[in-house]
C-alpha cells in the first residue's frame, strides 16, 4: 500500500476545506443577525393618497395633528433611515435591502421592489427599480403612513373618528400586536439566539406587566388628554415619542440601583463589603433588550480621595454571541422584569489608612463597545458624536474609619 506524501495530503485538506468554505459561504451564511418573517420580508405595499389629503408625508399629517406630529419629528421613528449609527451599521452590511423593511417601511420609501430571492437567500434579492420611489420621503423613516395608511385609508386606534378623509379603528392600535413586526426578529438558518437577536416582543408578553393589562405604549408612548386632532375632541391620546434605549432618562426609570456596605465605620486590617442590587423595576422586558451589542456595566473603584484608582472590579450585564462561524448566543445574564441581580466588591483596609479612601459605584448603559464605535468611525463614515453609552448611576462612599 502506498503512503500519501505530505504535500499531497495538505494540498487535498486545503482544497477540501476551500469546498466547505465555498459551499458555507454559498448556501448557509447569512449576512445579516437575523432570519426572515412573512410580515417583514416584504415593504408595506405602495401606498397612495387617501382622498381629502394633499400627501402623505408626515407634514400633510402634521397640518391637523400638529402636536403629533412635533413629537413624531424628535422620536427615533423619525430617524430610523437618518439615524448615522444605522447608517454606518448598514453601510457595514453592505446596505442589504432588508433593513428598509423595518427602517424606512413603505414601498414608496424604496428604491426597488423585490421580486424574490434566489434560491432562498437574503443576499441575493431580484430587484426591479421602484418608480413610485421618493427619496426625501424615505429619509422620514418609520413615518405617518407606515403605521397608519393603508389601502386609502386612515387606520387608527378610535371607532369614532370624523375627519376630511376616510377612517378606520384597528385594534391592533391598543394591543402589542402593533409593534411585533419590527420588535420581535427571529433568528435565521444557524443562527441559535436565546429567543432571537431581538425579542423584546415575547420578552414583554410572558411577563407580569402584561399580565396586568399593560401594552408597550404604556411606556412608550405615555398619555395626555388633548384633541388628536385640529378641532377634534380632548380624550386620551398617546405620546408618539417611542423613548427608549437611546435616552438615559429612560434607561434610569427602568432600573433601581441599592448600594449597601456592610459596617458604618472600619479599622485598619479590616475587610470592607460592599453589595450593589441592580433591579428591573420598570421596564416590561428583560433589560437590556432590542439590539444584542447593548449591555450595562457595574463598576466598583476604591479611590484614594484624590481621584487615583486603588482596586477596581467590573460585571457585566448582557449576552455574549460568538458570530462566527455560526451565531451561537453562550450566555446571557439580562434581567427579567421585577428581578434584581447582586454584585459584590471586598477591600482591604491597609494598616497605614486613616481617612480620605471612596468607594465609588456606578452603572452604565452601552449601546455598543468602544471597540466597535471605533470600527464603524474608522471604517463605515460614522461622524456623529451622539453618546452611545451613558452613566445612569452613581453613588459616592466615605470610608469612614474608627472603633
Amino acid at each position: 500500500m502506498h503512503k500519501i506524501k505530505q504535500p499531497k495530503l495538505i494540498s487535498v485538506l486545503i482544497i477540501s476545506f476551500l469546498t466547505l468554505y465555498i459551499l458555507y459561504k454559498t448556501f448557509i451564511y447569512s449576512p445579516v443577525i437575523f432570519g426572515l418573517r412573512d410580515d417583514f420580508k416584504e415593504a408595506v405595499p405602495f401606498q397612495a393618497i387617501p382622498s381629502g389629503l394633499s400627501g402623505i408625508r408626515a407634514g400633510d399629517c402634521g397640518a391637523c395633528h400638529a402636536e403629533i406630529y412635533e413629537e413624531w419629528k424628535v422620536s427615533y421613528h423619525a430617524k430610523a433611515f437618518v439615524d448615522p449609527f444605522f447608517q454606518a451599521f448598514w453601510r457595514k452590511d453592505n446596505k442589504i435591502w432588508v433593513c428598509l423593511n423595518c427602517h424606512a417601511p413603505l414601498v414608496n420609501q424604496q428604491p426597488w421592489v423585490i421580486k424574490g430571492l434566489e434560491g432562498g437567500n437574503i443576499a441575493r434579492p431580484v430587484k426591479e427599480s421602484n418608480p413610485e420611489y421618493d427619496s426625501e420621503f424615505q429619509r422620514e423613516g418609520i413615518t405617518c403612513a407606515a403605521c397608519h395608511v393603508r389601502n386609502g385609508i386612515i387606520i387608527g386606534p378610535y371607532e369614532d373618528s370624523k375627519a376630511p378623509h376616510p377612517t378606520k379603528y384597528d385594534p391592533r392600535f391598543r394591543t402589542t400586536e402593533i409593534c411585533y413586526t419590527c420588535h420581535q426578529v427571529p433568528g435565521g438558518p444557524f443562527q441559535f439566539y436565546n429567543g432571537g437577536p431581538c425579542a423584546t416582543y415575547f420578552e414583554f408578553e410572558d411577563n407580569p406587566y402584561a399580565g396586568k393589562g399593560y401594552t408597550c405604549q404604556t411606556c412608550h408612548m405615555p398619555r395626555a388628554i388633548r384633541p388628536d386632532a385640529a378641532g377634534g375632541p380632548a380624550r386620551e391620546v398617546g405620546r408618539h415619542l417611542w423613548m427608549g434605549g437611546h435616552f438615559p432618562e429612560m434607561v434610569k426609570k427602568a432600573i433601581e440601583v441599592n448600594v449597601e456596605q456592610d459596617r458604618e465605620k472600619y479599622k485598619p486590617g479590616d475587610t470592607a463589603r460592599f453589595t450593589l442590587t441592580f433591579t428591573n423595576k420598570g421596564a416590561g422586558h428583560k433589560i437590556p433588550t432590542g439590539d444584542p451589542d447593548r449591555f450595562f456595566t457595574v463598576r466598583f473603584s476604591m479611590t484614594d480621595g484624590r481621584g487615583g484608582i486603588i482596586k477596581e472590579k467590573t460585571y457585566t450585564i448582557g449576552r455574549w454571541i460568538l458570530w462566527w462561524p455560526a451565531i451561537i448566543e453562550v450566555y446571557e445574564n439580562r434581567v427579567p422584569p421585577l428581578q434584581n441581580k447582586i454584585y459584590t466588591f471586598e477591600y482591604r483596609v491597609p494598616e497605614d489608612v486613616a481617612e480620605g479612601r471612596h468607594l465609588v459605584a456606578e452603572v452604565t448603559y452601552h449601546i455598543m463597545t468602544d471597540r466597535m464605535h471605533r470600527k464603524l468611525k474608522r471604517k463605515y463614515g460614522l461622524a456623529s458624536e451622539d453618546g452611545y453609552s451613558f452613566v445612569v448611576y452613581s453613588k459616592d462612599v466615605p470610608l469612614k474609619m474608627g472603633d
